[in-house]
């Protein structure tokens, strides 16, 4: 089954914890036989309303596959975690697979664009 997670941490962290804590939640996954799919850091955003007098967070989100008895080894370590602000896990159906890789490779192939013109431009230059 595929499964997409969004998490929101705490601001204080560092970059470094930031990293170090999705890491965490990300070796959960695959200690438990899921495999990684995509891994998506949005950075640090306002949220809708404050959290533990908290008005930004960092979101992450990862896509995974594996058995649903993941799931709720994945929100407890969440819950556990005083990092974490919210969370939310669920089931991906196939139109929304689809739509999630749709938008992977719109993304990459932004990327690969951007990399285009960086080298275009380079070239022209030298």
């Amino acid at each position: 089954m595929k499964y997409e997670t969004v998490f929101i941490l705490t601001p204080v962290l560092s970059d470094a914890q930031m990293k170090e804590a999705v890491e965490k939640f990300s070796t959960v996954l695959t200690d438990n036989g899921a495999t990684i799919v995509n891994t998506e850091n949005w950075g640090l955003r306002k949220l809708a309303y404050p959290i533990q007098k908290k008005s930004t967070g960092f979101y992450t989100l990862i896509e995974f596959e594996g058995a649903p008895t993941i799931v709720k080894k994945l929100e407890t370590a969440y819950r556990r975690d005083e990092r974490v602000l919210r969370f939310l896990t669920f089931r991906l159906d196939k139109y929304a697979a689809e739509y999630a890789e749709k938008r992977r490779s719109l993304k990459a192939g932004k990327a690969e664009t951007v990399k285009e013109e960086v080298v275009v431009t380079e070239e022209k230059e030298g």
